[in-house]
């Protein structure tokens, strides 16, 4: 019976391109599928999409000058230098705007409310009276109600970890505008997760064996759990935003859309009905084909929407439901240290590529610290060099380079029918672990894997050592024993190539040419190959480089030193000087800030038709401020609005000062050459 398979991973969202956690959850959800794929009898279907509604998106393509498509699809067009970088064989990637989505997103909100699971509610929201949107949690800044830090996002503080409401934040601002948001009813459209229909579904579905691993089974049952008040448990789900807003209209509801979580998980059906499209496939068909089995590879942060809103969501609007949903950590480095590029600790996967460091190294690594768990994955530079040179070229790629050479000089690359009873008693032996290693790539416990096949690649070096065919080459009448050696070598190593073939799908497709065979199914490990002619062996797989390495981990370049003066920053391309709009601006008025020692308030004209109001900290260099009005100045046009005490500033306005403000105080406003007129832009 063929077994049918449809995976995919997360989708990533459409605002940035991949960072080291995607390529890390793609390589894992890549190895267990091509394992699949190279399993006779299974039919594996794996897809992605981006995820590319919401209101970051929305904003930031506004930014942009573009349309929210246009930004998304920029990003799309990132992503194939990544995925074929470290060779991850999605068969579709789609996008949530897609026509498919659109679609299935409408029918399954539909068959929710016709199932009463849907309930509309006015709620209390904060909105912004300039930019005239309801905000965000994270479109809104303010002190934190516990610590009083400056500056926090609507729904959490960075400093003490507190967790609260918008409305909770002093002091309130919009991060769009910089205005004070204010509090406005709108209606908004809930699932009905708490309704008992749903709770029992869940309790029964999340409970089915094999469906979750154990660690997220036990938060779960936390999330069930109501205290003694009735508080807690499953809750109602807000899929609605008002507009404006980049997403999928909702039906009969004008000016409300999906919330960007309701249509995402949805993707993942529209990017194989997509594909199914395109290859003549019947999606209806086999969506309703009870022996397919639906996987989901996603991380730690997004379980509950995975499996509580996803399934009962698929459940009640009459579709099929995961059979797996795998959760993985996060990736760390040197010991569980966060990424961070502005200390050297971040791994970027573009900078990794385009170094010249080899993907598959990556792979292996990954592979090496991948289990069936929800665990955090760290990666250690000193210990990524000796996995690879150690064991991969150590212990795996030397096999072949120690006996290619001696049957291609001497026996023209025929390999010998019958290797004798030594050779033959060591090729049973790495066939026998076969079906264990097949059990635990099934099961995801891809570090086990390796360990194994690298156990196994140490009993051919062992033998190789017993053996030493570069004397043997050198013994009168030793012809035939030499041939068999060489020969079991490379058995060996093509059943230790099967073996690694899903962590390292390059390399197998090398060692395939040389050996002159058809792409290596998992079955092909148990055949032998017999009286066969190989290929001219060719270098396969190269060390690591720790300089190379050291030059991924590389922190920032520290600024240069000017004698005497400021140092310099670091060093940016053009299209980081490009991103900042400089405009001449005159300047209409220029007034004292009252409460205030440093700032002058400037009126000034950019050429817009309208005015902007910046507070500038020049006040000591200009007591007189009239003297100001009639100049021409630089302004930073395109700088984020700032609510400030005294009002919002609208911009910034260039001026040069010395280091150390104290030994040489003086603030230079900028004045450009005559001729210069308001509107003109810097470049």
């Amino acid at each position: 019976m063929t077994r049918k398979l449809f995976v995919t991973t997360a989708l990533p969202y459409a605002n940035a391109n991949f960072h080291i956690g995607h390529i890390m959850e793609y390589t894992q959800a890549d190895i267990w599928v091509r394992f699949q794929r190279m399993q006779k009898g299974t039919e594996v279907h794996f897809v992605c999409a981006d995820d590319a509604h919401g209101a970051p998106i929305m904003i930031a393509a506004e930014k942009a000058g573009i349309t929210p498509q246009q930004f998304v699809a920029n990003i799309a067009g990132g992503r194939k230098q990544y995925l074929d970088g470290f060779h991850i064989s999605f068969d579709n990637w789609h996008s949530t705007d897609g026509a498919e989505n659109h679609e299935l997103s409408k029918d399954i909100y539909l068959a929710l409310r016709k199932n009463e699971l849907i309930e509309v509610k006015t709620i209390e929201q904060f909105f912004d009276p300039e930019k005239s949107m309801f905000l965000p949690d994270r479109f809104i800044k303010g002190e934190c109600p516990k610590c009083h830090s400056k500056d926090q996002y609507g729904d959490s503080c960075e400093v003490c970890g507190a967790v609260y409401t918008p409305t909770e934040l002093i002091n309130p601002f919009s991060v769009l505008t910089g205005a004070t948001p204010i509090l406005k009813t709108s209606e908004h459209y809930f699932f009905k997760l708490s309704d008992p229909r749903c709770v029992a579904f869940l309790e029964e579905w999340t409970q089915t064996p094999g469906r979750l691993q154990g660690e997220v089974l036990n938060k779960i049952k936390e999330w069930f759990t109501k205290d003694e008040e009735g508080n807690g448990g499953l809750g109602d789900w807000d899929i609605s935003r008002d507009a404006p807003y980049f997403g999928i209209e909702i039906p009969d509801a004008p000016g409300k859309y999906f919330y960007v979580w309701l249509d995402a998980p949805i993707g993942y059906l529209a990017s194989l009905k997509n594909y199914f499209g395109k290859t003549g496939r019947d999606y209806d068909a086999f969506m309703a084909d009870p022996s397919v089995e639906q996987v989901h590879f996603i991380g730690k942060d997004i379980t509950y929407f995975h499996t509580l809103f996803w399934p009962a969501m698929l459940h009640f609007s009459g579709r099929k439901t995961p059979n797996h949903v795998f959760v993985h950590g996060f990736l760390t480095v040197n010991g569980g240290e966060k990424m961070s590029k502005s200390r050297g600790t971040g791994l970027d996967p573009l900078k990794y590529l385009k170094l010249g460091l080899d993907a598959e190294h990556l792979r292996y690594y990954i592979a090496a610290k991948l289990n069936a768990k929800v665990e955090d994955l760290d990666f250690n530079p000193e210990d990524f060099v000796a996995r690879i040179n150690s064991d991969l070229v150590g212990k795996y790629i030397n096999i072949a380079s120690r006996a290619a050479g001696f049957l291609a000089k001497r026996f023209g690359g025929q390999l010998s029918a019958d290797v004798g009873v030594e050779g033959q008693v060591l090729l049973d032996a790495l066939r026998a672990h076969g079906a264990a290693i097949a059990e635990l790539y099934e099961e995801r416990e891809f570090g086990k894997a390796l360990r194994e096949i690298m156990g196994l690649a140490d009993k051919v070096n062992e033998y190789v050592d017993a053996n030493k065919p570069w004397e043997l080459a050198k013994k009168e009448g030793a012809d035939q024993v030499l041939q068999d050696v060489c020969s079991t070598c490379i058995e060996a190593f093509r059943v230790l190539t099967v073996y690694l073939k899903p962590v390292l799908p390059a390399l197998a497709a090398k060692v395939e040419v040389f050996l002159n065979v058809a792409p290596l199914a998992f079955a092909d490990a148990q055949k032998p190959l017999g009286a066969h002619t190989i290929g001219t062996y060719a270098h396969l797989m190269q060390r690591v480089d720790p300089k190379l390495l050291d030059a991924l981990f590389e922190p920032p370049p520290a600024p240069k030193v000017i004698p005497g003066g400021e140092d310099l920053a670091p060093e940016i391309k053009i299209d980081d000087f490009s991103k900042v709009d400089l405009r001449i601006a005159k300047i209409v008025k220029a007034e004292l800030v009252e409460g205030s020692d440093k700032l002058l308030r400037l009126t000034l004209d950019a050429g817009e038709g309208r005015l902007r109001n910046v507070f500038s900290g020049i006040r000591s260099a200009y007591p007189e401020p009239a003297a100001l009005e009639g100049k021409l100045t630089v302004l930073v046009a395109n700088l984020a609005p700032r609510k400030m005490k005294f009002g919002l500033s609208e911009g910034m306005v260039m001026a040069a000062s010395h280091a150390d403000e104290k030994a040489n105080p003086g603030i230079f406003i900028l004045e450009p050459h005559a001729g210069a007129q308001p509107g003109m832009r810097v470049r």
